[in-house]
This record gives structure tokens, C-alpha cells and sequence, in this order.
């Protein structure tokens, strides 16, 4: 099969969710599904985790609109705040849950929803310091003290913490939040809080509030700066390609460049940066757009795993296993198992 196959363990996915929602405090627990869930099919892992988590979370409208029409019913949240009038719509009569970071997302909101006669659900995003969106607490006392749309319905207040790691840094934006929240619930009423991902479920109980927001962990993997007792969490996607030819090296290089092997054995994987990875190799010869010569004795047409532990690949090139992740089953095929390859 010229296709790569990522084989994810629905076994493994189901039982972090569980993980981490008896970390969660008794807090709601949102399963994050942007970039197509980290690359393992935003559609199958909402279905898989429907009943364990309340709420998923994607990046865009576009995403949530996708699940939806997969059949999934549970509350959607878009973390990115809309950028035009289509999205509202297309975000509202699809009932997805929106952010609002400034004055001008609440205004589009208001705005489109007045127009067709809709009402536009959201969370409020406040910045606490990661300075990527959200009102800061000044900008959200003008805010508040204009007119407010009935159109618009305000449900939650939420922010992220950008060094979970660090207890200090954290516990300062932790205190900032309780500030937005003690301004948001005055003016609105109950709001369901939520300011821990990942990072801030391990860093403390105390962050999970209302709801926790779970990315990575769900894939088996930890932000930086963490770490748990072995068999905690496991990955859960392994990537398998086929060795699609096999030669005896006598000259030249292997591959692109001016790298000469030290193998006279050499097997040519139908795995390239194409497929989602890394052109430079830690062993030395590039990848070539859609393919790899490996130093080592292969059967032709053996399948090779290319993927299994997104950590270690991610260390060797010098990045982290999300941006892995996102891109290793590009190209490939999506297949699913309940046990063990």
C-alpha cells in the first residue's frame, strides 16, 4: 500500500480522557479536537470520547461545522474569535459556542446576529497574560459598562496559561483570572470558568475550576516541564510505512546530498517530508518529498514503523510532539483499533 498507515488505539485515547478527568476535581471536562485531533481524526476521537467529555473545543468554525455534520451533539467551543459575518452564521445555526477577545468580536456577534435574527452563544476570553487574544481587565470594565445584546449569550470566561510549568507565573495569572471572572459574573451572572489545560489539571487541583480544557494529554503526551508515572497516559497513534524498494550500496549517496552511507545495505521507505516529516534526518541523509533511504537490511514490501512516539521524534529534531503530531498522518491512511496492533 503506497499510503502510510496511522493506526490509532481508541483504547488508549478513552482511558487519558478518563485519566484526566479524575485529575479534573469534579470540573467539566472539554476534550480539545482542533487540528483535526492533533492529527488522529477530530471526527472518530469526538465519537470515541462522547460520554466522557462535555464539551469539545476546535480552533475554527469550519472545524466545528465538521463535527457536526459527523454526528457529534455535544457542546463545540471555537477558540479562534470569528473574523467575518459567514462565520457567525455559519457558527450560529450550527450551534457552536464562540469567543469573544475584544470589543470588535462581541460587536460581529451582535451584529450578524441582529441581522438574521439569531442568537449567538460564547465564552469570554481575557488575557492573563499570554497576550495571543482576550480582553485585558481595563479594556473589560469599558467594555461592560456600554450596552449589551440580548442576541448575545454569554456563558463562560476563560484564559490560558502560557508557562503551566513555572508555579509563580501561573499563580500570578491564576489571581488575574479571578479578578476577570469576579467582573464577568457581575455583569452576566453565573459563567462557567476555565483556565486549565493540560499543564494547569497537573499543575494544581485548584486551577481546574468549572472546567478543564485537555489537549495533548489526550494523545499521550505531556507539555514541557512535566512529567507522570510510567503507563499513566499512552500514545496513542503509531505511523507504519512500506520498505518500497531494497539495494546494495556501491556508490553515490542515499538519497538528496552529499551524505555517504556506512551501510552497504539500503532500503528505500515510502516515507517523506510530505508525509508530515522532518526533510533532515537525525541519522545524517535527508528525506526526499516522498521517500527515505534507511541504512538497514528490509524486505521489500515489509511494513516499517515510522512513528511511534512522537517525544523522542520530537527531541531528536529539536521541537515538541504537537507540531509532530499535527503533521505525521498527513497522507496517510486513519485506521482504528481497540487492542494492540
Amino acid at each position: 500500500m503506497q499510503q502510510n498507515r496511522a493506526v490509532i488505539r481508541t483504547d488508549l485515547l478513552l482511558s487519558n480522557a478518563q485519566y484526566f478527568r479524575l485529575r479534573a476535581a469534579g470540573a467539566a471536562f472539554c476534550a480539545v479536537v482542533k487540528a483535526d485531533a492533533y492529527g488522529h481524526g477530530a471526527a472518530m476521537a469526538a465519537k470515541i470520547l462522547s460520554g466522557t467529555a462535555d464539551m469539545f473545543a476546535v480552533s475554527l468554525v469550519e472545524e466545528g461545522v465538521r463535527l457536526r455534520y459527523a454526528g457529534v451533539a455535544e457542546d463545540i467551543l471555537v477558540l479562534t474569535p470569528p473574523l467575518c459575518e459567514e462565520e457567525v452564521l455559519r457558527g450560529a445555526l450550527h450551534g457552536l459556542i464562540f469567543s469573544a477577545g475584544d470589543a470588535a468580536d462581541y460587536a460581529i456577534l451582535q451584529k450578524t446576529a441582529a441581522k438574521y435574527g439569531l442568537c449567538a452563544r460564547c465564552h469570554f476570553k481575557v488575557n492573563t497574560g499570554m497576550n495571543r487574544y482576550g480582553f485585558s481587565l481595563p479594556a473589560l470594565r469599558r467594555f461592560l459598562r456600554g450596552k449589551l445584546s440580548d442576541r448575545v449569550c454569554v456563558e463562560g470566561i476563560y484564559s490560558h496559561f502560557y508557562r503551566p510549568e513555572n508555579r509563580a507565573v501561573t499563580q500570578e495569572q491564576f489571581e488575574k483570572f479571578g479578578a476577570f471572572c469576579r467582573l464577568g459574573e457581575k455583569a452576566f451572572g453565573r459563567l462557567t470558568k476555565h483556565i486549565a489545560a493540560t499543564g494547569g489539571v497537573l499543575a494544581s487541583a485548584e486551577y481546574c475550576l468549572d472546567m478543564v480544557r485537555i489537549g495533548i494529554g489526550l494523545y499521550g503526551y505531556l507539555p514541557e516541564g512535566f512529567s507522570l508515572p510510567q503507563g499513566s497516559i499512552s500514545p496513542v497513534m503509531r505511523v507504519y510505512s512500506t520498505v518500497a524498494a531494497v539495494h546494495r550500496y556501491a556508490s553515490g549517496g542515499a538519497g538528496y546530498g552529499s551524505y555517504v552511507p556506512q551501510s552497504k545495505k539500503l532500503a528505500t521507505v515510502r516515507c517523506g517530508y510530505a508525509d508530515g516529516f522532518f526533510r533532515h534526518a537525525a541519522t545524517g541523509n535527508s528525506l526526499c518529498m516522498d521517500a527515505r533511504v534507511r541504512e538497514s537490511p528490509a524486505q521489500k514490501y515489509k511494513d516499517v514503523c515510522v512513528l511511534s512516539d512522537a517525544g523522542v521524534y520530537a527531541g531528536a529534531h529539536g521541537t515538541i510532539p504537537y507540531e509532530v503530531l499535527v503533521h505525521a498522518a498527513e497522507r496517510a491512511v486513519k485506521i482504528y483499533v481497540d487492542h494492540e496492533k
